[in-house]
């Protein structure tokens, strides 16, 4: 499992969205992803990490090529 770090997280009144940059570190290698949860303001901050986490992992999923 590769490790997570976030950026500021904020939330976004206009488009009812927390925005962050969501880090993900495989190996030596990070790759940064600008995330957004659609969300309400009230959310519980573990969930929101959760939620933008989960995106940037599957935006860092790259298939495997054989």
């Amino acid at each position: 499992m590769p490790n997570i770090s976030f950026g500021q997280i904020r939330y976004n009144d206009a488009t009812g969205n927390f925005e962050a940059r969501v880090d993900v570190h495989r190996g030596d290698h990070v790759f940064r992803y600008p995330c957004q949860m659609s969300a309400p303001r009230e959310m519980d901050a573990e969930q929101v990490r959760f939620g933008l986490a989960c995106q940037a992992l599957r935006m860092s999923d790259t298939p495997n090529h054989h």
